[in-house]
């Protein structure tokens, strides 16, 4: 459930369609995201589930599975 509504909010915030994302996907490269689009989707994910991710780490996420891991750690 958590990874749907994570797919959500990288949807929304890159104007691409929920279905092509995977764990897998580097926000930078795969799904060309610049660090302000990022910076979008980890408040999206803080609002949404509830959560304060330190900057320091947020700094070292490159995937979706890293952003997910965080979420799950919660």
């Amino acid at each position: 459930m958590e990874f749907e509504k994570l797919k959500t909010i990288i949807s929304e915030v890159l104007s691409i369609d929920d279905e092509s994302i995977s764990k897998d996907m580097s926000f930078y490269d795969d799904l060309g995201a610049d660090s302000l689009e990022l910076f979008q989707i980890v408040m999206g994910v803080e609002g949404e589930f509830d959560i304060v991710l330190d900057e320091n780490i947020a700094s070292e996420i490159n995937t979706v599975e890293d952003l997910y891991k965080l979420i799950v750690a919660g």
